[in-house]
């Protein structure tokens, strides 16, 4: 072979490893049936929660917090993803108030496919320190969180979990969806209604308030 072609073999060989290893650690993580997420108000005169969970049971129903997450676990703070939450599953405890948010008046998800998701997309991760298996590591979370085709930007504060289980560990769990790899991710944030092109009655607001607190316990399995 002549000089240039070995040369251009090489360039086009090397070209080729660069992709695969800038992102040979990278893995996708997916959001396991564990986890949940909640919404809270405090107004004068009543404090709302509302959970959104996914069911358990076998065959798995509908989950309704779901995504992915691309992760190295050895920069985590280059994780990037994006976390659902299905609006038409929060339940706060009474039926006839639950109907009302999933009506056009605030959520619109039930009438409306194109509301029914809260979003988050994780932009960028801070971190005190790396992850090390078995603890809690402070985190900082930047982001998009959309309701109502409305994003607004947002910092949640929060921990990130290493879980790392051993082969018989991983074996045991696996029924419930666990790999050797996992992540829990907490975190909360503040937003509004007014945010998301929603507004508080009057008659409403000292029941109901603007400012919306919320949370997450998501728990990710490496894939």
């Amino acid at each position: 072979m002549r000089p240039w072609r070995r040369l251009i073999a090489l360039l086009l060989f090397l070209v080729a490893l660069t992709p695969c290893a800038a992102w040979a650690d990278t893995a996708t993580f997916v959001v396991n049936t564990n986890s949940r997420a909640s919404f809270k108000t405090e107004a004068p005169l009543e404090t709302i929660v509302g959970t959104v969970a996914s069911p358990g049971g076998t065959p798995l129903p509908e989950r309704a917090v779901t995504g992915t997450m691309n992760v190295d676990l050895a920069k985590p703070q280059d994780a990037r993803g994006t976390i659902k939450v299905d609006l038409n599953a929060v339940r706060t405890g009474v039926d006839r108030r639950d109907s009302h948010m999933r009506s056009k008046d605030f959520l619109d998800s039930e009438a409306n496919d194109a509301n029914r998701y809260a979003i988050f997309d994780v932009k960028q991760i801070e971190l005190a320190g790396p992850l090390v298996p078995g603890k809690d590591v402070p985190a900082k979370i930047h982001g998009t969180f959309t309701v109502r085709g409305k994003p607004v930007d947002r910092q949640a504060e929060g921990t990130v979990t290493y879980i790392k289980l051993t082969p018989e560990q991983a074996e045991q769990q696996k029924r419930f969806g666990f790999t050797q790899d996992n992540l829990r991710v907490k975190m909360k944030f503040d937003t509004k209604f007014t945010n998301h092109d929603m507004k508080v009655p009057q008659l409403l607001i000292l029941k109901l308030s603007d400012d919306i607190l919320v949370e997450t316990d998501l728990i990710l399995v490496k894939q």
